[in-house]
């Protein structure tokens, strides 16, 4: 599965038609389901060709992969696993501060990441693997383990759908939380605006590295947030502070646009130093976009193994 090409965009589904679908379940569901239609009639078929063992059918189990004749002779239902899956223990950490609340398009950042977080979490579900959630302000909200097991799922989506009710975001003292409470290793999913100091972020992701998780991280954006196309010059409400502000757009744009993207750059710098698999989404983009990119994710640390040690950093081996 290595070296996918740009996904075909076209044919997937504008977030602000996605939008209009109000049960989040069935938001994922459109996105997963069109998403794993469009691979398997793609070049990328057949990621997972290699046929190795069985194991127990689990309920949202694909039954395309039922061994008939297995369950003919023993009575008992088995599913033909492939070289490529992983068993994975995949966890949602969800930011809820009130920034995400932000939205110049049909729906909020808040929205568009608590979709993703969604589509992930079905997409492993279906997939056999384990999801689990972590959404945080200020401080730790939700905790839900990584679970594989019937009615988790639609747990884990009703504590999505709950309205993001924080102030500040504060990126040291929740993913501290976070790598203390996930204790078991395996994926972490980061999902944020990213919006706050870089040097706190790469003190919390530290943290989580040093744990040994594995991390992606994916930045929601509005359009206006790289833009600044604000039209005349008014008060504007910090989101965060409630501070009023006089903006006049046309005259702080080039500054504004330069600082975003040093932001951008030191936290792309942050997460290569790290080994960090790190994704920009800006709400018109199409979620499965951002399936496509865990995929390369998950791709890339199927063929290298990375170790960190306090001494040494980051070691690598393929």
């Amino acid at each position: 599965m290595s070296g996918f090409p740009n996904p075909p965009t076209d044919r997937f589904i504008d977030p602000t038609v996605l939008m209009t679908i109000r049960n989040l379940e069935w938001r994922a569901r459109t996105v997963v389901e069109g998403f794993w239609t469009g691979l398997h009639r793609s070049p990328y078929h057949g990621f997972s060709v290699e046929f190795t063992e069985y194991r127990q059918y689990t309920p949202g189990d694909d039954t395309r992969y039922l061994d008939w004749r297995l369950l003919g002779r023993s009575d008992r239902y088995f599913i033909k696993r492939f070289e490529d899956e992983t068993n994975l223990r995949c966890h949602l950490i969800l930011d809820r501060s009130r920034s995400m609340d932000f939205g110049s398009l049909a729906h909020t950042k808040a929205e568009y990441a608590a979709t993703l977080a969604a589509c992930l979490a079905y997409f492993l579900q279906r997939q056999g693997d384990a999801a689990g959630l972590l959404t945080f302000d200020e401080a730790v909200r939700d905790y839900l383990p990584a679970r594989h097991r019937p009615g988790h799922l639609r747990r884990l989506l009703m504590t999505l759908e709950k309205e993001a009710a924080g102030k500040d975001t504060d990126l040291i003292a929740p993913l501290r939380q976070a790598a203390e409470i996930i204790r078991k290793r395996g994926l972490v999913v980061l999902v944020s605006d990213l919006l706050a100091s870089a040097d706190q972020l790469e003190s919390s992701l530290t943290v989580l590295a040093a744990a040994g998780q594995e991390i992606s991280l994916f930045q929601i954006l509005d359009p206006v947030e790289l833009s600044l196309d604000l039209g005349e010059p008014a008060w504007f409400e910090d989101v965060e502070s409630g501070r009023q502000l006089f903006v006049d757009p046309a005259g702080i744009r080039k500054r504004y646009q330069e600082r975003m993207e040093e932001h951008s750059n030191k936290i792309q710098e942050i997460c290569q130093r790290l080994g960090i698999g790190f994704h920009r989404l800006v709400t018109d983009q199409p979620l499965e976009t951002a399936l496509f990119e865990f995929l390369r994710d998950r791709s890339k640390a199927r063929r290298t193994v990375r170790r960190y040690t306090p001494s040494g950093g980051w070691r690598a081996s393929s």
